[in-house]
């Protein structure tokens, strides 16, 4: 497919079919950089229905950094990967204190804060600043894979990267990056995953009976109250995972241990 078929391709669909969201609807910095944390690994659906609701309760870069640990990971329960709640509240603390309360514009910056990396950079740089970067996330991927490699296995995001580049609309890069998630996302009802073809592609582990559910769950207990060990072993007969599910959350500053019993940190 030439480049300004497929341009016109994801446009004409876009146009017809875009998604409401609501951090395209406030495109400030800090919804942006809220919202795409929370898109990190997570299903649409899910962050639509976290979002309102975590803004509300942290409005602004100060209340996010100020906030109690207890608080913030209640406010993130359903979302998983609870480790992004802490990093958002830490890169919250550098914006108040390094930047003056001012998200930086600069990718590079933008990427030394906690728990963001190289696409979540670009992809804050791009929705609220506008800035023409070029990245790659899951959809973008689906799209590409799909118009350009269909004859292709084993495909490397570095020949997909030289695509985007060439078809990004460097006026509108906000706008044409929509556009192409949208597509993406329309495509997995449509077809097979073209992903399973990238290089990169990794299926998602089980999350039943693995750490990272036990881990959650943890969490979730002790945000009610104290728990000792004892009383976690008798929930959790699977002592391996339980006792690397405290170690990691330890470690990690989830957590820690008190008088035999282990409390939100």
């Amino acid at each position: 497919m030439k480049n300004e078929e497929f341009i016109k391709t994801v446009w004409e669909y876009y146009k017809k079919n875009k998604r409401a969201m609501p951090w395209r609807e406030d495109i400030s910095p800090y919804s942006i950089f809220i919202s795409e944390v929370m898109l990190q690994q997570t299903q649409v659906a899910r962050v639509l229905a976290a979002y309102p609701l975590f803004k509300s309760q942290f409005p602004s870069f100060k209340e996010l950094a100020e906030a109690h640990t207890a608080i913030l990971l209640a406010a993130w329960q359903g979302m998983g990967y609870n480790r992004r709640a802490l990093y958002l509240k830490a890169a919250a603390g550098i914006v108040c204190t390094k930047y003056e309360g001012v998200l930086p514009e600069d990718r590079v910056l933008l990427d030394n804060l906690p728990g963001i990396g190289y696409a979540t950079a670009c992809s804050i740089a791009a929705f609220a600043f506008n800035t023409p970067v070029v990245f790659i996330e899951t959809n973008i991927r689906r799209v590409f894979v799909h118009h350009f490699f269909s004859d292709s296995d084993e495909i490397s995001d570095s020949d997909i990267l030289l695509l985007v580049e060439k078809t990004l609309d460097k006026k509108n890069p906000r706008e044409w990056y929509w556009a192409l998630m949208d597509y993406g996302a329309y495509l997995t009802t449509q077809i097979d995953n073209p992903n399973k073809k990238s290089k990169h592609y990794v299926k998602q582990k089980k999350f039943e009976g693995s750490v990272r559910q036990a881990r959650g769950a943890i969490l979730k207990y002790l945000l009610k109250r104290p728990y000792s060990k004892e009383e976690l072993e008798k929930i959790y007969t699977d002592d391996e995972r339980l006792f690397t599910a405290l170690e990691q959350l330890e470690k990690e500053g989830f957590i820690a241990s008190k008088k035999g019993r282990y409390n939100i940190k």
